[in-house]
């Protein structure tokens, strides 16, 4: 992680962007042109023809895709590319979100509001559980990065403060709060806390996570997909689990 190379990205981009108008004229969303730029600052190297698809970045015979919406839309494009080179899928998360709120008929935006919830990777999990089947790919690699951001959305929601099922405009990267890269199953294990026992089912799983049953459920199916962690029995319909795998955190 470099924050120093970060803010030289989003400085890059959103200059260009105020020289186009401001935020939302740039030729893609703003958080996706300031990781491709951190990713990889040379331009030469972005946006590639690799077979039928283009790239995101191609160097060093290894390509990163960066996305930043649902991942199931990586699904064919990735897996071309695996059968080409090794792959990093950057998905990025929110570790701290400001809200500003945009009036579609004056264009008056409200002051920022900071969201009282913080962002961890296991948000990740349901994205990550649409493209499970290539996740054992030796070629692909993964890295979450947590962004601290300030998200702008539409007041044309249905609720009655328009907030409800609102439109969003675009995010802006503020600052990098960590990069979490995942190479082989051992690095998976950082989806499990140390509080588990040896062996844990789903519920024991939601409890230390402190998330719902389904994403526990969820989140153990992928790393069993990969060998991070194994099934070694039941607890009347729940399957027992056991890290299949050392991690040194």
């Amino acid at each position: 992680m470099d924050k120093i190379r970060f803010k030289d990205a989003c400085e890059s981009v959103m200059s260009a962007a105020r020289g186009q108008g401001g935020i939302g004229t740039f030729g893609e969303k703003t958080l996706h042109a300031v990781l491709k730029s951190y990713f990889e600052p040379d331009t030469d190297k972005h946006e590639i023809k690799v077979g039928s698809f283009i790239a995101d970045i191609v160097n060093d015979n290894s390509i990163t895709e960066i996305q930043t919406r649902s991942l199931n839309a990586l699904r064919k494009k990735l897996s071309a590319f695996l059968e080409h080179s090794p792959v990093t899928v950057v998905y990025p998360l929110p570790k701290t979100k400001w809200l500003l709120w945009i009036d579609g008929k004056t264009g008056e935006v409200t002051k920022k509001r900071k969201s009282p919830r913080q962002g961890r990777i296991c948000d990740a999990i349901h994205e990550l559980y649409k493209i499970r089947p290539l996740m054992d790919h030796p070629n692909f690699r993964l890295c979450i990065v947590m962004i601290d951001i300030e998200e702008y959305r539409y007041l044309d929601g249905w609720s009655e403060d328009k907030k409800k099922g609102s439109t969003r405009y675009d995010r802006i990267p503020v600052d990098i709060a960590e990069e979490i890269c995942f190479d082989s199953p051992a690095d998976y294990l950082q989806f499990v806390l140390d509080d588990l026992q040896r062996q844990f089912t789903a519920k024991d799983y939601k409890n230390s996570s402190k998330t719902n049953l389904r994403t526990a459920q969820t989140a153990l199916n992928i790393l069993h997909y990969i060998g991070a962690v194994k099934r070694v029995g039941k607890l009347g319909n729940s399957y027992v689990y056991e890290r299949a795998v050392e991690y040194k955190r």
